[in-house]
């Protein structure tokens, strides 16, 4: 009997007011799967997110974890299960080095009490070795983390999840832009996290980086699932139009619910 998927939502809604901004949705992400997720402003990306991070309780439907229905009260419940999450605004301690953002409260120490203190050199060489695992080299792990640019502070939170246990990795589009580098060093990160097994969520805002670096592509209309497509479905150009939204956009959520009617239930 093959395994669960690491996530799986079933006919899920959220609603604000009597607003639905996720309605009856149905997907599920694997591990070893890099899943992007796009849509326009208002397709229910951010609720989405806000779901899956504990941040905000589904209404209606299931979440389910291993496949085990969950539903998480807190974002500090959902870490607790392995589901990290990497904000816009990075959660990082800005003046602290890289290597004290990685450790933070799970720092080594060494000796015996009274007399143990922390062991910096042991914080140094997890933290290099964190970063190489998912592919980033060349990090001082003892300059501060505000020298770093964007690509790099999202490198070590992805690190820093990936080395702490977690299943499944939510990354919400950055708000800072990137170099072509820059996305370059986030994109090798997200493929470490996806080696090591981890099922990747990353919303994203740009088709032709979501077609470069994802397996899956889940499009978002009005909080209602458009679009769930492979790699082999589509190309770059293909899911930049349907990113334009309109005519054809309609027309693929109409040909796909003819295939597959359950698709009409989500």
């Amino acid at each position: 009997m093959p395994a669960p998927p690491v996530l799986e939502l079933r006919g899920l809604s959220v609603r604000y007011g009597g607003v639905p901004a996720l309605d009856r949705v149905g997907v599920t992400f694997e591990g070893g799967c890099i899943t992007c997720v796009l849509g326009e402003n208002g397709s229910g990306k951010s609720t989405l997110v806000a779901v899956l991070s504990g941040l905000r309780a589904h209404d209606d439907g299931d979440l389910l974890l291993d496949g085990v229905p969950v539903r998480f009260r807190s974002p500090r419940a959902a870490r607790e299960a392995g589901i990290a999450t990497v904000w816009q605004d990075l959660a990082v301690a800005p003046l602290l080095s890289v290597w004290r953002n990685l450790c933070l409260g799970a720092e080594p120490t060494r000796g015996r009490w009274p007399l143990r203190r922390l062991d910096v050199d042991a914080a140094r060489e997890t933290t290099v070795r964190a970063l190489e695992r998912i592919g980033v080299t060349g990090v001082d792990p003892d300059q501060p983390v505000n020298s770093l640019q964007a690509g790099a502070r999202q490198s070590l939170a992805i690190a820093r999840a990936v080395h702490f246990g977690a299943r499944a990795l939510v990354l919400d589009e950055p708000t800072e832009p990137m170099t072509i580098a820059q996305h370059t060093l986030v994109g090798q990160a997200v493929l470490g996290a996806r080696a090591r097994g981890l099922a990747v969520v990353l919303v994203t805002h740009n088709p032709r980086y979501a077609h470069l670096v994802g397996d899956r592509f889940l499009l978002l209309a009005r909080g209602q699932v458009a679009g769930d497509l492979t790699r082999a479905d589509v190309d770059a150009d293909d899911l930049t139009r349907l990113m334009a939204g309109g005519e054809e956009l309609t027309a693929l959520t109409t040909r796909l619910q003819e295939l597959h009617p359950e698709l009409g239930d989500r």
